[in-house]
């Protein structure tokens, strides 16, 4: 299989110091320039992340998988500076690009209502002898299909589909499914294109 991944499952040439966390799994081909896009990895699933053939992660790329998350990038996908924030699931399909400073999340991370919100705070704080637990935190799975192409510092929320050969333009949020054969702009996204 050829990678630039190792044998120990270290990153060839890579400064950073860690390596890939065993529940990564990846086709052939795979590219990743540096195992620090790892860092956040914190989930407890088998085989939570699964790399097609001939994907490509470069630096500034992050997969902050909490303990259930999970996460699939398709064939041929190039991920360059992605950030990638999965609670329950995020599936990335074959031949997506995904730029720079481009967020997608299956979660709000907090709660909404601002009682919870303050517990949630509380439940945080890292040196607090009386910690509560965490109040419940809505997910809902997103999904970008095959071909789809994310512009720079664009935001893609939780329960969010990308149809087929869409496009979402640089520094679109995206809080609605988007159809296959579109360009999405703006805040929040809606159509400003059809592809043929």
């Amino acid at each position: 299989m050829t990678t630039n991944i190792l044998p120990d499952r270290r990153i060839q040439d890579d400064w950073w110091n860690g390596g890939v966390p065993q529940g990564v799994v990846w086709g052939d081909g795979l590219y990743v320039e540096s195992a620090q896009v790892f860092k956040q990895y914190r989930t407890k699933v088998p085989d939570a992340l699964v790399l097609g053939n001939h994907v490509s992660i470069y630096g500034g790329s992050s997969f902050a998988l909490g303990p259930k998350g999970t996460c699939s990038v398709g064939d041929f996908t190039i991920l360059n500076g992605a950030l990638i924030m999965a609670e329950e699931r995020i599936t990335i399909g074959s031949y997506c690009m995904v730029s720079w400073n481009v967020g997608i999340a299956d979660s709000d991370f907090h709660p909404i209502d601002p009682a919870q919100r303050r517990l949630d705070a509380v439940a945080l704080a890292p040196f607090y002898e009386h910690r509560p637990s965490r109040p419940e935190i809505k997910t809902a799975p997103v999904v970008l299909q095959d071909n789809v192409w994310v512009g720079m510092g664009a935001v893609i929320l939780k329960g969010v589909t990308i149809g087929e050969n869409s496009i979402v333009a640089a520094g679109a949020i995206v809080t609605a499914d988007v159809p296959a054969n579109v360009i999405v702009a703006g805040n929040p996204a809606r159509i400003v294109k059809q592809l043929h």
